[in-house]
């Protein structure tokens, strides 16, 4: 089986804005952007990985966010998605926003025009890499070990692998709140079907979802 490139449970506001700007250590989603207000329908699922109690969601949304791991050999990311950071790295002391036991479980790759060393926490390595999203991709590939290849985010490293048609399926969570200022994944789901199937899926929480494969 060929190896996908995947977006997963990425999750935009009703007017398609994913983060706002002027990010900061404060505000890792930019200003005007509350994130719990986006990803609210996967942190009350069951199996969120952050919960500590028994209770939770199951069905639609609990499925989405368990199925985050399947099959999934390395992740890309943009730098902003693993820092706020902007410019040459002053020092190598940021090791990105999750703490000593990362969810990626996989090796990462930061896109980014100043690279630094690779780190290791727990069972995620970290790797800082220059060049376009085919060489990229690329080497991600070849981490994976045939697994498929999650591209993470944010909006604006989304954005530049679809304008590149690389992407091979998308999962993208449209939460029922406008935000109308911001990084937008899109004006209208419908800009994608030029190259993608969509089902949308609506669920109990007020989230619709939004599946997109490759015609």
């Amino acid at each position: 089986m060929p190896q996908l490139l995947r977006v997963q449970n990425f999750s935009v506001s009703r007017d398609g804005i994913g983060a706002g700007e002027g990010q900061s250590l404060e505000n890792p989603f930019g200003h005007a952007v509350d994130p719990g207000k986006l990803l609210s329908w996967a942190g009350a699922t069951a199996s969120w990985p952050g919960r500590t109690d028994s209770g939770g969601s199951r069905g639609l949304d609990d499925y989405f966010t368990r199925d985050f791991t399947h099959n999934i050999g390395a992740e890309i990311m943009g730098r902003n998605k693993f820092s706020p950071h902007r410019g040459p790295w002053k020092d190598h002391e940021w090791r990105g926003w999750w703490g000593d036991e990362p969810p990626f479980h996989t090796p990462v790759f930061v896109m980014t025009h100043h690279e630094r060393p690779s780190f290791t926490l727990s069972d995620t390595t970290f790797h800082f890499v220059g060049g376009d999203p085919e060489s990229v991709l690329a080497r991600a590939r070849e981490a994976a070990g045939g697994k498929d290849v999650r591209l993470g985010g944010g909006v604006t490293t989304v954005r530049e692998f679809l304008d590149a048609d690389l992407v091979d399926t998308l999962h993208v969570a449209v939460s029922p709140v406008e935000l109308g200022s911001g990084l937008r994944l899109w004006e209208s789901p419908d800009e994608l079907l030029d190259r993608f199937h969509l089902e949308v899926v609506p669920s109990p929480s007020g989230v619709t979802h939004h599946l997109f494969w490759r015609r």
